[in-house]
């Protein structure tokens, strides 16, 4: 994947990440720990490239002389004083966000951006178009962190943070809770009788489907909230709304034609913190820990699996189940009535224990002796135990 920057048509605001499909073929990215060692490789006629971390069988050699004239090789230079490590617990606290660039998915006014701004104060929000760009911007560098949602009271599970979670190599750093207040948003002199439709995130319309189905409005999903009131204003449309915050409708120049309308006050989204170094677990706090691994299938492996944490008297707050994408599907033929196909899946699980304690360290060690035919950990971050 690449990424490219443009800039807001209406407003002047934040460079906005978009995520766009690179060619066929790879881009070969060389981290280099200093500039000596650039000066070195630009010396030697051939280098020596380990792929996938590990494996003697996972190597290929690339010719640096040729590459060098080649655009799709890019060599990147970075400061052994930069480079990923563990943060403290105390570093990645909601108060130390100052001059952080952190990414969120949408445009300015979007409920992400405020997320953002309350899990990092004084921070420097960076919209992306996708959720998929603003992972990418964290791995590339060109911001710090990501506040991404994961769920909400309402609209449940955010699928696609889930598989891209696993698609990545991020790590957990924190979560936020925020208290989302939906707004139906139009262009001034538009009275809302007068609109058909509505713009706005699935989650969103999911959220107020109440008031809308009460209000006959046609519902139509775009990427973000923000995004919607931006459509809707910059088109000028007189017969579709937006489901958006206040804070839109101030940016994009929309009139508020209702507030509070989501079908339950409590509306609250889960946000993730994502950086590309772990925490350093601790035990002087709540802590959470997010795990993802798969099982084998049998009777009753799921419930032996959860025992480990029971046992324990660890507690789960969390389980998400997802396809498991490279092999959905299973064969089984042996019960007695010819074959028959199931599904793989990957189970997510939040628990309230920090990886620091022992207990939780046993109760993985079990899970992964026993039953898991994959394990990884995500994070083990302080838990967001303020009233949203």
């Amino acid at each position: 994947m690449a990424t490219s920057i443009s800039r807001s048509s209406i407003s002047p605001s934040p460079q906005y990440i978009r995520s766009r499909s690179s060619p066929s073929y790879p881009r070969t990215y060389l981290i280099l720990h200093s500039h000596s060692c650039w000066k070195r490789l630009c010396r030697s006629s051939r280098c020596f490239s380990v792929l996938h971390g590990g494996s003697g069988k996972n190597f290929r050699f690339v010719d640096t002389q040729s590459s060098m004239e080649d655009s799709h090789f890019e060599v990147v230079i970075k400061d052994p004083n930069t480079l990923p490590r563990p943060l403290s617990s105390t570093k990645s606290s909601v108060s130390s966000g100052s001059r952080l660039r952190v990414a969120y998915q949408g445009v300015p006014g979007a409920y992400s951006e405020a997320a953002a701004g309350k899990a990092y104060p004084n921070c420097e929000a960076v919209p992306c178009e996708q959720f998929d760009a603003a992972f990418e911007a964290v791995e590339r560098w060109i911001v710090d962190r990501a506040v991404l949602p994961i769920e909400n009271s309402l609209g449940g599970s955010i699928h696609r943070n889930y598989d891209l979670l696993l698609r990545h190599r991020l790590h957990i750093v924190g979560e936020v809770k925020f208290v989302v207040r939906h707004c139906l948003l139009a262009n001034h002199g538009v009275k809302i009788e007068e609109l058909k439709r509505v713009l706005s995130h699935p989650q969103a319309l999911a959220q107020c489907e109440n008031t809308l189905t009460g209000l006959g409005l046609v519902r139509e999903a775009v990427d973000d909230t923000a995004g919607a009131a931006k459509h809707v204003a910059f088109h000028k449309l007189k017969d579709a709304g937006a489901v958006a915050s206040s804070v839109a409708a101030s940016i994009y120049g929309l009139n508020i034609l209702a507030e509070d309308i989501q079908d339950d006050s409590d509306n609250v989204t889960r946000f993730l913190m994502l950086a590309r170094e772990p925490i350093i677990p601790g035990i002087d706090r709540p802590f959470k820990t997010s795990i993802v691994f798969s099982l084998e299938e049998g009777p009753g492996i799921l419930f032996k699996a959860l025992a480990v944490f029971a046992l324990r008297q660890i507690n789960l707050t969390k389980i998400e189940s997802r396809p498991l994408r490279n092999q959905p599907l299973r064969s089984s033929d042996d019960n007695g009535y010819g074959s028959s196909k199931y599904f793989d899946y990957l189970f997510y699980v939040d628990f309230e224990a920090s990886m620091a304690d022992q207990n939780a360290q046993n109760a993985l060690r079990h899970l992964k002796q026993e039953f898991a035919t994959f394990l990884r950990v995500l994070g083990s971050y302080p838990m967001d135990t303020s009233m949203p």
